[in-house]
């Protein structure tokens, strides 16, 4: 049962006002206290017909002409009503005042609903609206939410846990992933502090804070289908995926440098685990990308390439138009499968697309890649796929690479695991190294 009393509470309780049912009755139907009703109904009642901006409240205000009901002034010497004297009070005078206040508003049901003499009675009226009250209800709980409700001493804890390792380029996510229990409190209440200035790191230091645009499938037009995409469009793999749904799919892409820097960057995403390989090519070119094909095979094996690459979806780049090439080796053996997706449609590989974020926090966008080297790149790689994914209930890549031939392919390529708190997505990763 909730803690608080729903619209549909207050509904009924509303109800069963109207036919005047006691408060314990009430309770009974809602499995509440008779308390609880009564709070929530003299809490949340309105008034109506009694506004006074003066500081007489008797029903007779409005009409009332009397003088001269104090003994102290005559009939000569006094030129005002009694009802705007400010010197005398004329309740204490009068014998036909009544106040506004009635005394039955101070006894269940505390509203006028089903009072006889409501037609009739010129007093404040009270009532209890479900509609209203919920309002309030709602209005009021999120006022005592706001602001920061957390002791200074636990927020400069809380300073030096963040602080140093967003300075590494981690998200709050990753933070939270090894540092949830010293924290205490829930991502979204971290990013509200943030808000509110509460620490040294700021919105501007965030690695990522940024609302994405929602997406819209649409269908891409071709004027022409070229020979490479022959069999190979993104409808044949949708095909090929319902008949062979467990093979499991890397999604490919390059990265480019600043412009006159001839490297580039390979890569590829495997969906099941967002795993990213990385590879340092010369040029993009169909060559340079056949090079690491041939070089993975080598390592490998053909058949281990085959369980851990069976199916690759890339774009239509120049660098990856040598579609048979990529799926056979010399020899004429099938290695893996090639698909393309759809022209102007890099969602289709949206994997890819949202993991290159985590590499241009490294290499930002303009910097250029003449003088990378393979050692660097590798470095990248290790702590890119070490950082926590929500997707995954806080899993890194690595923990999910659990398959044999995954064991083997980090082996191979001498993958490793950086710590939580060691991981860095920033450019200093690369000046720290060198």
């Amino acid at each position: 049962m909730s803690k608080h009393l729903t619209l549909t509470d207050r509904a009924i309780i509303e109800k069963h006002i109207a036919q005047d049912m006691s408060f314990a009755y009430i309770a009974r139907c809602l499995n509440r206290s008779a308390t609880t009703i009564s709070r929530e109904v003299k809490n949340h009642r309105c008034f109506v017909n009694g506004v006074r901006y003066t500081s007489n409240d008797c029903v007779h205000y409005r009409t009332c002409l009397r003088r001269n009901l104090c003994s102290t002034e005559t009939k000569y010497s006094c030129f005002s009503r009694c009802k705007t004297c400010t010197e005398y009070s004329c309740h204490d005078f009068c014998h036909d005042y009544i106040s506004l206040h009635c005394p039955l508003l101070d006894k269940p049901p505390y509203v006028c609903t089903c009072c006889p003499k409501e037609k009739t009675c010129q007093r404040n009226h009270a009532y209890y609206t479900a509609h209203r009250a919920h309002a309030e209800c709602v209005k009021q709980l999120s006022s005592t939410r706001k602001g920061i409700r957390t002791s200074p001493e636990h927020l400069m804890e809380l300073n030096d846990i963040l602080t140093p390792l967003i300075a590494k380029g981690q998200s709050i996510n990753h933070i939270f992933a090894s540092h949830a229990d010293e924290i205490g409190l829930s991502e979204k209440t971290i990013y509200n502090y943030i808000d509110m200035n509460a620490f040294q790191v700021r919105n501007i230091d965030l690695p990522k804070k940024v609302r994405y645009r929602q997406r819209h499938p649409h269908d891409v037009v071709m004027k022409m289908d070229y020979q490479y995409r022959k069999g190979r469009s993104y409808t044949d793999f949708t095909s090929f995926m319902e008949q062979n749904p467990k093979l499991p799919i890397w999604e490919m892409d390059t990265v480019k440098g600043a412009r006159g820097s001839h490297k580039v960057l390979l890569t590829m995403i495997l969906r099941d685990t967002n795993f990213m390989l990385i590879f340092l090519l010369p040029d993009g070119t169909q060559k340079s990308v056949l090079a690491v094909f041939d070089k993975l095979t080598m390592l490998l094996g053909i058949e281990t390439f085959r369980k851990i690459f069976p199916v690759i979806l890339t774009d239509n780049g120049v660098e990856f138009k040598g579609s048979h090439h990529l799926e056979f080796t010399e020899n004429g053996a099938r290695r893996t499968r090639v698909f393309y997706c759809d022209p102007q449609a890099s969602w289709q590989k949206g994997r890819v697309e949202k993991n290159h974020v985590l590499i241009r926090q490294i290499l930002p966008k303009g910097t250029s890649f003449r003088l990378l080297e393979d050692t660097d790149i590798h470095l990248i790689t290790c702590h890119v796929n070490s950082v926590v994914r929500e997707l995954f209930e806080n899993q890194t890549p690595f923990d999910l690479m659990q398959k044999e031939e995954h064991q083997k392919l980090l082996k191979t390529l001498a993958l490793f695991p950086i710590p939580a708190d060691e991981v860095c997505l920033k450019p200093k990763l690369l000046k720290r190294k060198k």
